[in-house]
């Protein structure tokens, strides 16, 4: 078991081997949630995109429509995180 320290901010600082294990890198974030007897679940936060925010990102861009091979390859993209800051 980990042990953490809690600052006077009331604040505590995860591992790294803990943030590995999650597999949280820096500038994620993680979700907290309240069990029984004062007791937290941790989990990496991940992000949850729709159909529609992907449609309407990518929409004013587009000035023919797509074929599948396209798609396909926008949404592997996508998926392996490589569309970010688009």
């Amino acid at each position: 078991m980990v042990s953490l320290t809690v600052t006077s901010k009331g604040q505590v600082t995860l591992k790294r081997d803990l943030l590995r294990h999650l597999g949280v890198k820096p500038g994620e974030r993680v979700e907290l949630e309240k069990l029984p007897g004062g007791a937290l679940k941790v989990r990496a936060a991940r992000p949850s995109g729709t159909i529609e925010s992907f449609i309407g990102r990518h929409a004013g861009k587009l000035k023919k429509p797509l074929t599948i091979e396209e798609m396909n390859k926008i949404t592997a993209a996508g998926w392996a995180g490589e569309l970010d800051g688009e």
